[in-house]
């Protein structure tokens, strides 16, 4: 097919896929009511989809694929050489009760397209609704399990329960669970990480304020008005997994407030120092290569 047939049958494909995800619209008028700062047609207008993976009780967890290929398709015609894509995955709402975390990804969203050609990005705004939708919004999901010490870091087995034993004092709100991948919400991440092979993992959390990194690379000083601040790794974390043990840089987004979502202007500068630290680190990553 002609380069140009190619684009346009994507566009119809993404078309395609907007209509269809036009169906959730019962989630959309929970989680207007539930997060802060969105609106039913904000939330409409994500035009979400559904992979197949589930929550424990059975909700999809809906994605929302973003592809910035003009520039590609452009270079085939004129006959210049294509960069390699970049692949973004960015992942609110692993904790239920952070409601600002999954409210700012709906956000970003609807800038998606404002962004650099020769990008995708995969948005998962709510990776626990269970956690979410519960009368009084829960960290753990309907297991009781926090998905963000589940993941299957080095050692898991003996450092996980011990980390929850001794330095937690069995907080039920950190509890790693059983084993290590033992949610679907936490396998469905690890999944994804293995078949679309992010070059980046970007994940929102609140309420501490601050910007931290896992990885290689040189980590961004500040997104907004949340400055570089790193906290450590923990057993089971996904900057632990991703960013340590699988070599993927993290960049984990602590929002002040768990309840409040950051004005309007700061998100969008958020989003733009994002984007410029993305810039840079890929073109590092790229000169990184060539050598």
């Amino acid at each position: 097919m002609h380069v140009l047939g190619r684009f346009a049958a994507g566009c119809g494909a993404l078309v395609g896929l907007a209509a269809a995800v036009a169906a959730p619209a019962g989630h959309c008028a929970d989680w207007s009511r539930r997060l802060p700062s969105l609106s039913r047609t904000l939330c409409e207008q994500a035009a979400l989809v559904a992979p197949g993976a589930t929550s424990v009780k059975g909700v999809p967890l809906y994605q929302r694929d973003v592809r910035t290929a003009v520039d590609n398709e452009l270079s085939v015609l004129v006959g210049t050489p294509t960069k390699p894509r970049r692949r973004v995955l960015v992942l609110g709402g692993i904790h239920g009760d952070e409601l600002s975390s999954t409210s700012l990804v709906f956000h970003w969203i609807a800038q998606a397209n404002d962004t650099t050609a020769d990008m995708d990005w995969r948005f998962v705004p709510a990776l626990n609704p269970d956690g979410l939708m519960l009368p009084r919004p829960t960290r753990v999901n309907a297991n009781g399990v926090d998905l963000n010490r589940n993941f299957p870091t080095p050692r898991w087995a003996q450092e996980a329960p011990r980390y929850w034993e001794k330095r937690t004092r069995k907080d039920p709100r950190r509890y790693p669970g059983r084993t290590a991948l033992s949610e679907p919400e936490s396998r469905f991440v690890v999944e994804t990480i293995a078949q679309w092979k992010p070059d980046l993992i970007v994940t929102v959390h609140a309420p501490y304020g601050v910007l931290d990194y896992d990885g290689p690379s040189v980590p961004p000083q500040r997104l907004g008005r949340l400055y570089l601040d790193r906290v450590g790794i923990f057993p089971g974390s996904l900057g632990h997994y991703g960013g340590v043990h699988k070599g993927v840089p993290v960049v984990t987004i602590e929002l002040p407030s768990a309840i409040r979502t950051p004005t309007d202007a700061e998100m969008r500068q958020m989003w733009i120092d994002l984007l410029r630290w993305v810039g840079e680190r890929m073109t590092f990553a790229e000169r990184q290569e060539t050598r």
